[in-house]
């Protein structure tokens, strides 16, 4: 008697595409919200309306904030042709121009330098590299309650790292002062529902989670299984490559990080001194 397949009927079974992921025995909505997430590429023409976005940076400032310095702006986008000039920094991508909106958040040491101008106050810690590694992960941190939030309210989006292909041009064109760096873009929208883009399941548990202390060796079979896993998910969507192959080809070179390698620079010329 053939026995039939496990069935996956729980989103922590879908995060991973793995029907033999144990079921948590703790749920609620929020972590409904959490597991659901996933890229949208496609969007509706419907507005988002401003006191959306007031509620989205609010969920954003909720985040915590490295000792409460809140290192971080955004600006938010709505101008189609100033959407398409950013779309164009970022390759070309057509859902910054699909959606109705593009929140780009930046690390934003520019306010507090003012208020230490403002109080004949030193501010030399700023120049180093921990201080902009905080402003850095103040607005990731912020950005992704932001997601939180616009997915709880049946919102899309989709980051758009692509940004700092060019972040003087971002900055140019945001007119952001100096000791303000574009981090990443996040479009924020309607899903179309033709879409049609499935969850991404992730690496298995026991590639990431370790105790105690980091064990390399024990990540080959892991690995292996989530190749195996989202390679049947990349055959469904009709796309040409495997997992593997597609990261390392991310990190093969200079020219795969389409202007990026160019990083250090970058923040120099905007004003980080990062010593």
């Amino acid at each position: 008697m053939t026995q039939t397949a496990p069935s996956i009927v729980h989103p922590v079974q879908h995060r991973y595409a793995d029907p033999t992921t144990d079921v948590p025995a703790q749920w609620n909505s929020v972590l409904d919200v959490l597991h659901a997430h996933k890229s949208v590429r496609r969007y509706l023409p419907d507005p988002v309306s401003p006191e959306t976005i007031q509620l989205l940076v609010s969920a954003a400032q909720s985040a915590a904030t490295s000792s409460n310095l809140q290192a971080w702006s955004v600006v938010e986008v709505r101008d189609a042709d100033r959407r398409a000039r950013l779309a164009e920094v970022a390759g070309g991508q057509a859902h910054i121009e699909q959606a109705p909106v593009l929140l780009v958040w930046v690390a934003d040491f520019a306010r507090l330098r003012q208020l230490a101008h403002d109080h004949d106050a030193p501010l030399d810690g700023a120049d180093y590299l921990e201080t902009s590694f905080v402003g850095v992960i103040d607005a990731a941190l912020a950005a992704q309650n932001a997601v939180l939030a616009a997915e709880s309210l049946g919102l899309g989006t989709v980051y758009i790292g692509a940004l700092r292909n060019d972040p003087e041009r971002v900055a140019a064109e945001l007119n952001l002062p100096a000791h303000v760096f574009p981090v990443f873009g996040l479009v924020v929208g309607h899903p179309d529902p033709t879409e049609g883009t499935r969850i991404k399941p992730r690496l298995p548990q026991a590639a990431v989670l370790h105790h105690e202390t980091y064990d390399l060796s024990s990540q080959r079979e892991p690995v292996a299984a989530y190749e195996h896993r989202i390679g049947e998910i990349y055959t469904d969507q009709g796309l040409p490559y495997s997992w593997t192959e597609r990261v390392l080809a991310r990190l093969a070179s200079k020219e795969a990080l389409y202007g990026r390698h160019r990083l250090r620079e970058s923040l120099i010329a905007l004003g980080f001194r990062l010593r």
